[in-house]
Parts: structure tokens; C-alpha cells; sequence
């Protein structure tokens, strides 16, 4: 073991915190993008069907094939690398959201404009805050994806984990599948950690103890 972490422990580092920055930046876009447009669909409902059936459909392209595609268009390297899993993190964290936010009972609506709110206010105070839970399980679940998929970002130049996995499969070198495999699911089983904590906080009280 001693002589595995010598032998690897300084490339597990650096392909960690590649892979991690690939992963961070797609799902950061991926909230900042689905969360607000959730929002607003829940408002258009005529809209929100089309754009979740888009999102769905390209769901449904296989991630390799759609980190093809963006090399015409971006070239090689992180930059196709970060776009591609951001499309693929959009369609859990948007349905969620919608879903959390339509799922939100009416009589708090109601409540919240009888007390004077303006919509903003309402969605920010009252309505937000109880879909978080349901919006929070679709951003954990968007971020064990990207994390997962990230490893095929090597196959485009954008480094991470996947290049110490491939580079195993190609030489028939288990301990460097290993070297890549088992922080891909540590990263991934950490972050659904942290969020999971980030969703308690973000979560009123009230909301937890009703679940």
C-alpha cells in the first residue's frame, strides 16, 4: 500500500483536483441556470413542457457521443469538457425544481399575497424555502452524474480521473484503474455528503421535522 500511494499519491492529487474542478464548474452552471429557469417555468406552464422535454431529450445522448460534439464547436480540453456535463446536470436540477416548487401548497401562496408580498417575495420567503429539500435531492443527484461522467472527459484532452483509469485499460494496469476509480466514488459519495448537510441548513425546521 505504502508503495502505491508513493508510486501514484502525487498523480491522485492533481487528477483529483482537475476532475473536481471540471465537476464544480458544470454543476455551479447547472444551478445558476436551472434553478431560476425552474423557477420561472412554474409560472408559464404552457412553456416548462417544451423546455423540460427538451432538457429530457438531451439527456438522452450519450455522454461520449455529446463530449464529441463539442469538440467542433470548443475544441479540446476542459472548457467542451465543463459544457457538455453542464447540459447533462440541467435536467435533474430543472425538474426538480419545477416539481418542488409546483408541489408547494397553494394556501401558503395565498397567505404570503395576503400578507402583502410581492411574487418575488413570496417565491424567495415561502415558497423557496419549502421546495428546497426536493430541489436540493435533484442537485445531489446532478452532482454524483457529473462527477461520474466527468472520467470520460479525458477522452477530449480535459484531464480529471478518467485519464488514470484509460491510461490502466489501455497498458492492463489494475492499480491505476484503481488509482482513478476509487476517488471518483469517494468524491462523488463526498459531495452528496455536503450537500446533503448544505440542504439541512437551507431547509426551515418546520420542513424537516414535517418530512
Amino acid at each position: 500500500m505504502t508503495d502505491f500511494f508513493n508510486q501514484y499519491g502525487s498523480q491522485i492529487i492533481a487528477k483529483s483536483a482537475e476532475h473536481l474542478y471540471i465537476s464544480a464548474i458544470a454543476l455551479a452552471l447547472g444551478i445558476v441556470i436551472a434553478v431560476p429557469l425552474g423557477i420561472v417555468l412554474t409560472r408559464t406552464p404552457k412553456v416548462a413542457n417544451v423546455v423540460i422535454s427538451i432538457t429530457s431529450a438531451l439527456q438522452t445522448v450519450p455522454s461520449l457521443a455529446l463530449l464529441a460534439l463539442m469538440i467542433p464547436f470548443f475544441g479540446v480540453g476542459k472548457l467542451p469538457a465543463i459544457i457538455a456535463l453542464f447540459i447533462y446536470s440541467l435536467l435533474p436540477i430543472l425538474r426538480n425544481t419545477y416539481i418542488g416548487m409546483k408541489g408547494v401548497d397553494a394556501n401558503y401562496r395565498d397567505v404570503a399575497k395576503g400578507m402583502g408580498m410581492t411574487n418575488f417575495e413570496s417565491i424567495r420567503m415561502v415558497e423557496l424555502p419549502l421546495a428546497m429539500p426536493t430541489i436540493m435531492a435533484g442537485i445531489r443527484l446532478a452532482a454524483v452524474y457529473v462527477i461520474a461522467w466527468a472520467t470520460l472527459a479525458s477522452y477530449i484532452g480535459a484531464g480529471g480521473l478518467g485519464d488514470m483509469i484509460f491510461s490502466g485499460l489501455n497498458n492492463y494496469q489494475p492499480p491505476l484503474i484503481f488509482a482513478g476509480t476509487i476517488p471518483v466514488t469517494i468524491l462523488a459519495l463526498l459531495a452528496d455528503f455536503i450537500l446533503g448537510k448544505l440542504e439541512q441548513k437551507l431547509t426551515p425546521q418546520q420542513v424537516r421535522e414535517a418530512q
